[in-house]
């Protein structure tokens, strides 16, 4: 139960995220007619975070598969059964590296 409710807050949060970026893109962009507001932007904009947003989340899965086929130990046994914080930590920091590097690419 408690996982369900943090389940649906942290998909609360992320849509809300999607958003507000697509929102603040399609508002920052210049316009040379005057207006400030453009309903078809603003979908387009929605609509290209949301397939950016995926294609990012495949290429993480990709990366962390790919890191965990090249180290010599089971990454998810290590952090699951076994609660090694420096697998943990390890992880962690390939996480937000290939991260990094997805975002750059896709930008």
């Amino acid at each position: 139960m408690r996982e369900n409710r943090w389940l649906s807050v942290v998909r609360s949060l992320v849509w809300t995220l999607i958003l507000a970026s697509a929102a603040a893109s399609a508002f920052g962009q210049n316009r040379t007619t005057g207006r400030t507001f453009d309903p078809t932007t603003l979908g387009a904009q929605i609509l290209s975070t949301i397939v950016f947003g995926f294609i990012g989340i495949f290429m993480t899965i990709v990366g962390f598969k790919m890191f965990d086929a090249l180290v010599k130990f089971n990454l998810a046994e290590e952090i699951c059964e076994k609660q090694n914080v420096a697998a943990s930590i390890l992880c962690g920091a390939m996480l937000i590296a290939i991260g990094l590097i997805i975002a750059v690419a896709v930008y």
